[in-house]
């Protein structure tokens, strides 16, 4: 989804145009050419000229032919070289969103940055800058900021009432989310833009967000979705004449085939994504799908080939391709060297593998926490302004009253001190309702999100101070979405509020039990260690069981996976989230509807929990 959208031209044809070149952008680069010749020779004002620039360069952006898409922006750049022209806005977002190598992703940071410091992009570019900005983030591997600058572009496309605005950032969030490992959060997003663009017609867009949904499918293992959602997505790139996105679609479907093991099938998507992508020149997809072809040899036994292809992939340490990628490439790499005896090669490959690995993961859980720390901030901070805007108003308001009341002292001062005592004293216990209600959910009337962390914080704090234990349990309600469809959101919202009051029987007098978004809960558990703790969460799971979905069809089961973590070594609220959160991970892994514990915390469990859990 191209970021030059973000800007329209003030020309309803050119807008038509721009919109031609997100749904159908091989016809608006036909329908565009004889209108720049015929512009250029009649020498048209150059405004007039770059918007057609930017509708090309939009179109080059949404075929993903990037050096295309940068060269007919410079031209339009260099045509209206104000920075504060919305051309030439347009034009620098579509550039930036082209850049990959991390010299031009610094130095397109370094502008947009002085642009919003400057603060001469009008209002309506803000989100825009926004999105730039966080895509540029995101591509440079610091997830950690994108979610951030990302979250705050698209609340600014709400203030703003900017829908189509919204769509953009909410694509580019979607991703962000996956990457940090809320996957449920990186769906639910997904869904918006597909459900923006179905509605608008925006074929490439609706075929872009297919495959980002068979991306996060399978990533939790849901297979048969994830082929069924690249399947939809290859035949709307095919039904728009769109080789890259076919390719695309033909490189994620040969990667579930690879993991279904079907090599057969597995091989034929990826030597036609591979044809594709060789003839547009894009080096990294094209490492990617030569690295499921090796697996392909490799499976069939061909491990000869198969190193051959490892090695070409990882000469100069493959630093042309993302961090992320490299690693399996090590292992895979190992193996093809075990198949052939060379023992002391993938003895060195596994342990390449095992460190970039361990930095990988690291890395991410280092984002994770940071990500979630600096989303907790926005939630508080947003909380803290509508609470003060409550105050004022109220604050005018009981100064308006007071007023009022001093007025009538003066004919009825006894009377009028009376009912100034009664107001004082309700306006107090109000506050104290208001101050309650704040910290609950309205659905479950379980502590929310902000009180839930605030409560934890200080549970932990409490226990480094005392020396005792606290143990954490992140809890997810298994495959809700399917609750909702066959029982609808009210019938989710009763298995909500009955698993809220499951919690209540279950959980001892000194935890705490918070929503702690949709439907995924925290549960804090101070002075109990694993074995307790885990008592409390099979107890609770147990209980799930027993809650009824009513539906017109089959009857749906309640069940949940929770991932347990405890402060053994740990100082704040963020890493012990992290950590409940990877085990968390692990549960649905693992088939969900089981509990699983971080296994840094399993060093101090129990002989009897490691049973358990064994």
């Amino acid at each position: 989804m191209t970021h030059a959208a973000c800007i329209k031209s003030p020309d309803p044809a050119v807008r038509a145009l721009q919109v031609r070149a997100i749904a159908h952008p091989n016809e608006a680069l036909v329908q565009s050419q004889p209108l720049l010749r015929e512009a250029v020779a009649a020498n048209a004002p150059a405004r007039d000229i770059a918007w057609l620039n930017a509708v090309r360069a939009q179109a080059y952006s949404a075929l993903e032919l990037n050096s295309e898409a940068r060269a007919e922006a410079a031209e339009g750049m260099k045509r209206v070289p104000d920075p504060r022209d919305p051309v030439h806005l347009a034009l620098y977002f579509i550039d930036a969103e082209n850049i990959y190598d991390a010299a031009g992703i610094a130095g397109a940071k370094r502008t947009i940055e002085a642009t919003r410091a400057a603060g001469v992009a009008g209002p309506d570019a803000a989100p825009c800058l926004l999105l730039t900005l966080g895509t540029l983030q995101f591509r440079e591997n610091r997830s950690d900021l994108a979610v951030v600058t990302l979250t705050q572009a698209y609340r600014a496309t709400d203030a703003l009432g900017a829908f189509d605005q919204r769509a953009l950032v909410a694509s580019q969030l979607s991703k962000v989310m996956r990457e940090l490992g809320d996957y449920r959060q990186a769906l639910a997003l997904n869904s918006e833009v597909i459900e923006w663009n179905a509605s608008h017609g925006e074929t490439l867009n609706l075929s872009v967000q297919r495959y980002l949904r068979g991306i996060i499918l399978r990533d939790l293992n849901e297979f048969d979705a994830a082929m069924l959602a690249q399947a939809n997505a290859r035949a709307l790139s095919e039904a728009i004449g769109d080789e890259q996105g076919i390719a695309f679609a033909d490189m994620r479907i040969c990667e579930l085939q690879v993991e279904l093991g079907n090599m057969r099938e597995a091989r034929g998507r990826c030597e036609n994504a591979l044809k594709i992508f060789s003839g547009a020149g894009t080096v990294d997809v094209v490492k990617q799908t030569r690295s499921l072809l090796g697996q392909i040899d490799l499976a069939e036994g061909h491990a000869t080939r198969a190193l051959a292809t490892f090695n070409d992939i990882l000469a100069n340490r493959a630093t042309d391709m993302p961090p992320r990628e490299v690693a399996p490439l090590f292992k895979l790499r190992a193996n093809a060297n075990a198949a052939l005896g060379n023992i002391e090669a993938a003895y060195a490959d596994l342990n390449e593998y095992m460190q970039r690995y361990t930095e990988t993961n690291e890395s991410r859980r280092v984002q994770q926490a940071v990500a979630m720390r600096a989303r907790f901030e926005i939630d508080r901070e947003i909380d803290r302004n509508t609470a003060l805007q409550g105050e004022l108003i109220a604050s005018k308001a009981r100064q308006q009253q007071l007023q009022r009341r001093t007025w009538l002292a003066v004919s009825a001062g006894a009377l009028v001190i009376t009912l100034l005592t009664a107001l004082l004293l309700g306006a107090r216990s109000h506050r104290r309702q208001l101050a309650a209600l704040a910290n609950l959910d309205a659905l479950t009337g379980l502590p929310n999100r902000r009180h839930t962390a605030q409560l934890a914080a200080e549970a932990l704090e409490r226990a480094e101070r005392d020396g005792q234990p606290v143990t954490i349990a992140l809890i997810d309600l298994d495959h809700f979405k399917v609750i909702n469809d066959r029982a609808g959101h009210a019938g989710g919202d009763r298995v909500l509020k009955q698993f809220a009051q499951a919690s209540r029987e279950v959980m001892r007098a000194s935890d705490t039990f918070g929503r702690w978004g949709g439907e995924e809960f925290l549960l804090v558990m101070p002075g109990a260690p694993l074995d307790i703790a885990l008592g409390v969460v099979e107890r609770l799971r147990a209980r799930a069981h027993s809650i009824t979905v009513p539906t017109s069809g089959e009857p749906v089961s309640v069940s949940l996976s929770a991932g347990l973590a405890t402060n053994e070594g740990l100082h704040s609220l963020d890493a012990l989230m992290a950590r409940a959160d990877a085990a968390l991970y692990r549960a649905k892994h693992d088939g969900r509807n089981i509990v699983r514990i971080d296994e840094s915390s399993m060093d101090s469990a129990a002989t009897g929990v490691r049973r358990m859990i064994i």
